[in-house]
């Protein structure tokens, strides 16, 4: 990493990249690392690498023979380990080159997989907290290997030389940090301890932890474990109700929330385990959780949402693999066919237990459902098994309260569904008065939800509701009061002309209902593109808008007979007052659909309001 003097090349020669490694430190820091804490995970992950492949030299240890020890006592940071090792000619190759791996070292390449680390990289992250990085290594492939120590420093240079085999009397590699002054926060002796905890506490080789106290065992003394006890789903248990106890603890100290349910994951042909922790309370639609995933035990991202597809954001995830592939920065999994097929299959895992669920649990279906019934609703959408399944639990709003359409079912042979909230808000008291059985299917995947129910209930039908069906079951006022109500009704029409807006008498419940508005969206827009023709007429837009327009639909405001306010208000002689309370009644039943109002609206509301206490008030005086 030493900088030359810049060299005269012959016209036409070789060159070679001159490499600033300050800059390259500036860029790892801002744009492939996360944060200066990575430093400790990638000399945890070089050490686990150098054990992985001392086993591989020497099959027939024990797995706990060898291991990782940390040190730090706020002036050094220090990891050693009892790996591989390195020659004098694996520290000029690999420590020296930017870029190079010893795992791509011969007779190490073709057990890459089983290396975390594949990029060559990781060492150039200590110059995140420290000047210098100090490195003591002794090889284990040669017997009499003498010791090796390599000194690189932040701006580029660095030394090599041999030493006695004393000065390292075992096989094995001491990285060793002297901090910067600004480093402080990452390396004082209780943050090591911390990160070693947060990266390594699920790896397989025992690491342990010495602040320099002196104090024996406890959280910070020599031989203070970091990684005590295996993966919970790695332990053994007296009885399937004892593991399942461990599992959801383990869930709930890692996410912080008491799973509703623990879903243990297993995929032998990646070497996959793990949890899936059923969160307790619904979650806006499309919020991803970040997943816990560890690869070979060392902790990847606490973010990962590509490990699951979008729907299942009723879970969080914490999972160790073997045969995952982490991108450069060891942040995040590399998009491959092998995610992929992980992510298959462990959707198909959540598949089954929602159904063994449905099959024999209906009390915790009953809990999912109710906080996660937008979560099934968008998988059921894509996937007819689960339809089959869960459709006739599902809860719906409907006409007659919030409840599943197999009992709703059971009520109306014909469902009506609604294509907004707004449009089952105008019709529900009406249409429930009057014995029709509507679904809102105004939100997400509730109408072509609703629509798929024949499949499972063949004898249901279902259809669309529109004004034409709800104005049908309202009964007609005989024909001598419609003939007294003929000037009120005519005066009504021509003052909310202004909103394409019919206006006609009829009897329903309730009675306290004084009118019904009925409006769709699609006839609204209708209106607003044949308004917007009108205006541009005789011009390019005009024409386009033009070919595109149909007749508009208008609104209905329905009168309701049977209301005592609306019985007083068809005698009115007067037509500025008739008008005036037409624009009153047009104004509440508008309110009462709880659509947006147009401006024209509000301003009417407010005039026919203050027109009425105007009125009022003159009657009193």
């Amino acid at each position: 990493m030493t900088l030359p003097d810049t060299p005269v090349h012959p016209a036409g020669a070789d060159r070679t990249f001159q490499v600033d490694l300050r800059g390259l430190v500036d860029l790892l820091s801002h744009h492939l690392y996360s944060s200066p804490r990575v430093y400790l995970r990638e000399l945890l992950q070089n050490a686990v690498d150098a054990l992985t492949a001392r086993h591989g030299l020497e099959p027939g240890a024990p797995a706990d023979a060898f291991g990782i020890r940390l040190y730090a006592d706020g002036s050094v940071v220090r990891v050693e380990d009892d790996g591989v090792g390195l020659t004098e000619a694996d520290v000029h190759a690999f420590l020296a080159t930017i870029g190079r791996s010893s795992k791509r070292a011969e007779g190490i390449a073709e057990q890459r997989g089983d290396f975390i680390g594949q990029f060559g990289i990781g060492l150039l992250s200590c110059f995140l907290v420290a000047d210098e990085i100090h490195v003591l290594s002794r090889s284990a492939r040669t017997p009499d290997a003498p010791a090796v120590e390599w000194r690189g420093r932040g701006d580029g240079s660095y030394t090599v030389r041999t030493l006695p085999a004393s000065a390292r009397p075992r096989p094995g590699t001491t990285v060793t940090l002297t901090p910067r002054a600004d480093a402080g926060e990452w390396t004082r002796p209780a943050q090591v301890h911390a990160l070693a905890r947060h990266f390594g506490s699920l790896l397989r080789h025992p690491v342990t932890f010495d602040d320099g106290t002196g104090a024996p065992g406890g959280q910070g003394g020599p031989g203070a474990s970091v990684n005590p006890e295996p993966a919970p789903w790695a332990r053994t248990y007296p009885t399937p109700g004892a593991r399942t106890r461990a599992l959801a603890a383990f869930g709930e100290e890692v996410f912080g929330f008491k799973p509703l349910d623990t879903i243990e994951l297993d995929l032998p042909a990646v070497g996959l385990k793990g949890i899936a922790c059923v969160l307790p309370e619904a979650v806006p639609a499309g919020r991803r959780h970040g997943h816990r995933v560890h690869v070979k035990g060392m902790l990847l991202s606490e973010r990962a949402e590509e490990i699951l597809p979008e729907w299942a954001f009723f879970v969080r995830c914490v999972v160790d693999a073997e045969s995952l592939r982490p991108t450069a920065s060891r942040e995040s999994l590399y998009e491959d066919d092998t995610l992929a097929a992980v992510r298959d299959a462990l959707a198909e895992r959540l598949r089954a237990w929602i159904a063994r669920a449905a099959a024999s649990d209906p009390d915790l279906l009953g809990r999912f459902l109710q906080a996660h019934h937008l979560a099934v609703k968008s998988l059921a959408v894509h996937d007819d098994e689960i339809l089959r399944m869960l459709l006739p639990w599902l809860p719906f709003e409907t006409t007659d309260g919030h409840t599943t359409l197999d009992e709703f079912a059971r009520t109306h042979r014909t469902v009506l569904v609604t294509s907004s909230v707004e449009e089952f808000r105008q019709v529900a008291a009406i249409a429930s008065a009057a014995g029709l059985g509507v679904v809102n299917g105004g939100y997400t995947y509730d109408r072509e939800l609703v629509h798929r129910l024949p499949e499972i209930r063949p004898e249901a039908s279902v259809a669309d509701l529109d004004p034409a069906t709800l104005t049908a079951h309202l009964d007609p006022v005989d024909r001598e009061t419609e003939l007294a109500a003929a000037a009120y009704l005519a005066l009504a029409r021509d003052a909310l002309a202004v909103f394409d807006c019919d206006v006609a008498l009829r009897t329903f419940q309730p009675a306290s209902a004084p009118a019904l508005l009925v409006d769709s969206r699609e006839a609204r827009h209708e209106r607003t593109r044949s308004q917007l023709a009108r205006e541009q007429e005789g011009g390019i837009w005009g024409d386009i808008l033009g070919a595109l327009r149909q007749e508009a639909p208008r609104a209905q405001l329905i009168l309701n007979q049977l209301n005592p306010l609306v019985r007083t208000a068809v005698t009115i002689a007067e037509p500025e007052l008739a008008r005036t309370s037409a624009e009153a009644l047009y104004g509440q039943a508008a309110m009462l659909s709880r659509r947006p109002l147009r401006p024209a609206e509000s301003s009417l509301i407010n005039r026919s309001f203050l027109d009425l206490l105007a009125q009022a008030l003159r009657k009193d005086s």
